[in-house]
């Protein structure tokens, strides 16, 4: 850990001296970039520090307990205590920061909500874990930005597509990926029979252009006039934009705005989240079958959430979670599911560093 450490603190320094490189501060991309890793890097070193210090106290401590006068070796007794457990405290906190951490957590969020299995009553659905999403994002002044929609004829959504603008949304919003599935009577039910219907939703972070780079050869533009309800000119206007990104078959629509400028500017940041996470499920095998998993194809199998209307409860089978306040859930008090499953994917990574580190016999 020693070794790992000290590796952090050179690139920290290395990082604060290419910050003030004149040649540096004219890259615009490169600063953004050390810079961001910089900051990544501060509360590790801080840590680092702090023990260190912690150590070399402790140590200073210890030889004055051998000291012949009571008195003072009274007080030192006292401060290797202390030192003691400050020292087992900052160790814990050294390993929870070395944890590998997912580079993207500070990013904004792309918001992917679908209708899956179960028609209008599906539909119905998105439209209320779209409704928990933006409240919980207001709860923490983030702000919620409508990309694309499609309606249902009850006012459901088919598909709904949004950006949540705030630091560190990904890191919240990360775990929200896979099916949810919800067990209620729905309003066209004349019988009182509980339907169960799915909703799939994928959560992708925001992929700036140092991130994935789109080369305007690569891809086609298509611009039509809008359809469905709409304002003035939305509809009447070609406004509309439909990109195809030709290399991987990917193809996003956005019609939304009135300016097909807006529009297109919507729809290049749905195809870079898109490509990013692309890029990262190519280069990764094991993240790409467990989005698979997650996500699935929108049927009642493969469910992470439960939501359970007779019986008031929401349960997330990835940690035995069961929480009997739907009502309040879904008005966006989501935090306890959120940190009961950041803490257990935490856990989980910590064990795998430990097992990853484990001397072979």
């Amino acid at each position: 850990m020693f070794d790992k450490l000290a590796g952090v603190e050179e690139r920290y320094k290395t990082l604060e001296q290419l910050l003030s490189d004149p040649e540096i501060l004219k890259n615009r991309e490169a600063y953004q970039k050390y810079s961001r890793e910089h900051a990544e890097l501060a509360e590790v070193v801080q840590a680092f520090r702090t023990y260190r210090q912690t150590l070399a106290a402790l140590d200073d401590s210890l030889v004055l307990l051998q000291d012949k006068d009571p008195e003072i070796k009274g007080l030192a007794k006292e401060e290797v205590d202390a030192l003691t457990e400050k020292k087992a405290f900052l160790e814990g906190e050294l390993k929870r920061l070395l944890t590998p951490k997912d580079p993207n957590d500070d990013k904004n969020v792309i918001l992917e909500i679908r209708a899956g299995t179960g028609g209008e009553e599906a539909g119905l659905f998105a439209a209320d874990l779209f409704r928990m999403y933006s409240r919980y994002a207001e709860s923490r002044n983030w702000k919620m930005e409508i990309l694309t929609e499609s309606l249902t004829g009850l006012g459901g959504f088919k598909e709904i597509v949004a950006m949540v603008h705030g630091h560190g949304a990904f890191s919240h919003f990360k775990y929200e990926s896979g099916i949810h599935r919800v067990q209620r009577v729905p309003a066209t039910e004349a019988q009182g029979r509980i339907h169960t219907s799915a909703v799939t939703v994928a959560i992708l972070p925001e992929a700036e252009e140092v991130d994935v780079h789109i080369d305007p050869g690569e891809i086609k533009v298509d611009v039509y006039r809008s359809t469905g309800p709409g304002g003035q000119s939305v509809n009447t206007t070609d406004s509309a934009v439909r990109i195809t990104h030709l290399p991987s078959g990917l193809v996003v629509t956005c019609q939304d705005e009135k300016s097909q400028h807006k529009n297109k500017a919507k729809a290049l940041k749905v195809l870079r989240a898109r490509l990013l996470d692309l890029k990262e499920r190519e280069q990764n095998e094991k993240r790409s079958e467990e989005r698979k998993s997650q996500v699935g194809s929108g049927d009642r199998s493969g469910r992470i959430r439960t939501y359970n209307f007779p019986q008031g409860r929401v349960t997330d089978h990835r940690i035995g979670l069961t929480l009997y306040r739907l009502e309040s859930i879904l008005g966006g008090d989501i935090s306890e599911l959120i940190e009961g499953l950041a803490t257990y994917f935490r856990a989980q990574a910590m064990q795998h560093e430990s097992a990853g580190n484990a001397p072979s016999n």
